[in-house]
Parts: C-alpha cells; sequence; structure tokens
C-alpha cells in the first residue's frame, strides 16, 4: 500500500504519486510515459506530469493497478 507521507522528491502536485517502495522496475514509465518518468538523482520514479485527459488518467491508473511493489498512489479526485 502506498505512503502519501513516503512520496518520492520530485512527485508533481497533485492526486498520482509514487513513493518511496518503488524499485525502479520501469512498468509505470512503460504504461503511462506522460506521466511516470525516472529521477535520475534519486534512481526511482516520480510522477513528473499529473495525468489530464481521460486517456491518461486511465494509464494512470494502469500503472497504479499493475505496480508490483504497489508504489503508486492516488489521493482523491483525478480529474
Amino acid at each position: 500500500m502506498p505512503n502519501r507521507n513516503e512520496r518520492n522528491p520530485g512527485n508533481a502536485p497533485g492526486a498520482f504519486y509514487v513513493d518511496s517502495t518503488c524499485i525502479d522496475c520501469d512498468l509505470c514509465r512503460d504504461t503511462a510515459p506522460l506521466s511516470f518518468q525516472r529521477n535520475e538523482e534519486i534512481g526511482l520514479s516520480i510522477v513528473f506530469r499529473q495525468p489530464v485527459s481521460i486517456a491518461e488518467i486511465k494509464q494512470a491508473r494502469e500503472a497504479l493497478e499493475g505496480c508490483p511493489t504497489e508504489s503508486i498512489g492516488c489521493d482523491g479526485n483525478e480529474i
């Protein structure tokens, strides 16, 4: 379960985030490349841009549901 208090540095403000349990597996970046990218400083994924369109939100949700370490969280409304 993602921990909002352990968000990775660099997550864009908003509903979606990646926490410190990320193992840098690349699944989220492959699934939703418009929202997730690797933060080179910490070597882990972050939400660099919150999803905006319905398609982007669906991709971010798919990344959240597929995350093997449950490191992606969503607090509240996505739109």
